[in-house]
């Protein structure tokens, strides 16, 4: 059988038959692209809204946390790698739940304070397919849907889901081309991205500030004027950075969080710091 092309993000991975794309969650299937990770859970919780991070959509309630494997990034400094750079193979078993199931637990989480479906932990639109054919079903049933994405994704896929999606976090890892390249990616699409995400629904941004890659004054205040284009109200998360995964760099000083903060003020209403 012939390669194929993924076009689900713009790494458009050549895969051959049998194999899987660097995400590690599509497969060349007989000369047809699949979605490996369709339904394989590799992580479930009822979370705070806040922890997506949201803080400005249905603050106070819960939401059903799911995640899978497999990121159309390498940040060497994951909090999830264990999932995100995880291949079907490293996990001996998995939540496997269809679209109907899923939302079945959602609605009988509604007691606990449960609003809807969060897409998370690792990178959702790598298995778009579960994410689009769960949220229909959720919104169907009048939850809400959030996602939690680095925007590593074609247009075309991010119009796959959207009709059904209520709110987003996106990462915007750094304001440079050669930060998204250092992490696999491409920062002008993560910037169209978050244009066409936040004319259609509710947009919070995080970027994690690592020390020596993103922390650069000028580059969070031209971040923020260009948010500020979107929206001044478009709320930005500024969160630290510990050591994590392949990253052993000291963690992000409290001082340049804060400093960095004042600078995004300039331009945006609302800027939050996270883990402080």
């Amino acid at each position: 059988m012939p390669e194929a092309v993924c076009p689900v993000c713009p790494h458009h991975c050549q895969i051959p038959d049998g194999a899987y794309g660097r995400c590690g969650a599509r497969k060349n299937d007989g000369g047809r692209i699949v979605c490996a990770n369709y339904g394989k859970l590799t992580a479930l919780a009822l979370d705070p809204i806040e922890k997506k991070p949201l803080a400005f959509f249905h603050p106070g309630s819960k939401i059903l946390s799911v995640g899978s494997f497999g990121c159309t990034l390498s940040c060497p400094f994951c909090q999830n790698h264990e999932i995100a750079a995880g291949r079907e193979a490293d996990f001996p078993q998995f939540y496997e739940l269809s679209p109907k199931e899923l939302c079945g637990l959602a609605w009988e989480e509604r007691a606990r304070g449960n609003i809807g479906v969060a897409f998370t932990y690792n990178e959702p639109l790598a298995g778009y397919e579960y994410v689009r054919d769960t949220a229909r079903l959720a919104h169907g049933a009048g939850m809400q849907n959030v996602l939690v994405t680095n925007g590593m994704a074609e247009p075309s896929t991010l119009e796959e889901i959207l009709p059904w999606i209520d709110a987003m976090n996106i990462d915007l890892k750094g304001f440079r081309p050669e930060i998204y390249r250092y992490l696999g990616g491409e920062l002008e699409t993560v910037k169209a991205f978050i244009q066409r995400a936040a004319s259609a629904c509710h947009v919070e941004v995080t970027s994690l500030i690592v020390p020596g890659m993103n922390d650069d004054p000028e580059d969070m205040r031209r971040q923020a004027e260009w948010l500020a284009q979107i929206s001044p109200a478009l709320p930005l998360h500024i969160t630290r950075y510990f050591p994590r995964y392949r990253m052993k760099r000291p963690a992000t000083e409290l001082s340049v969080l804060k400093r960095l903060q004042r600078i995004a003020k300039e331009s945006l209403l609302h800027v939050c710091l996270g883990n402080v």
